[in-house]
């Protein structure tokens, strides 16, 4: 009887402990993915000509493309200059010359958004000045222990060099 108790108050401990544990996994991974995505539609645009180039080559609900002159030629063509964000299945994906690599897993939602300088939603590339986005990430692997929740991270970002 004594051992049976024990079971009980270890088992809902182990519960509890692996469903924080997971929430703070989803939230910490969200958060990074997003502080790196945001990061690099800030920089889009960047150039000493950006008259000569889009800061935004691809705008999509579920994929971006960025660009950049690092090099200074006039040209998008090195490594990095050219940066493609996409959800591939439950999987967010970055590409920039090395082919597309993880940077998170169990994405169940990525979901962008364009606006103008105006503040209506547009699809005209040029005109593209502000990107919502919204990233919802829920467990990679299922737990038997807990269900965590899908945990959704929403932010705007406005392009610095348009």
């Amino acid at each position: 009887m004594m051992l049976s108790g024990l079971w009980t108050a270890l088992d809902q401990g182990l519960r509890v402990y692996a469903s924080g544990s997971a929430k703070v996994e989803i939230a910490q991974s969200g958060r990074i993915a997003l502080q790196r995505f945001t990061k690099e539609i800030r920089e889009a645009g960047y150039g000493p000509h950006p008259e000569r180039f889009t800061a935004i080559a691809l705008a999509e609900p579920s994929s971006l493309v960025l660009q950049q002159d690092l090099d200074g030629d006039g040209a998008i063509l090195a490594n990095g200059e050219s940066i493609t964000w996409l959800l591939r299945g439950s999987v967010l994906r970055r590409n920039a010359g090395g082919g597309a690599q993880p940077i998170i897993n169990g994405v169940t939602e990525f979901l962008l958004t364009y606006f103008d300088a105006k503040g209506a939603v547009t699809a005209r590339l040029p005109d593209i000045r502000v990107v919502h986005v919204r990233l919802t990430v829920g467990a990679a692997v299922p737990s038997l222990l807990s269900a965590t929740p899908p945990y959704t991270l929403t932010t705007q970002v406005r392009l610095r060099n348009r």
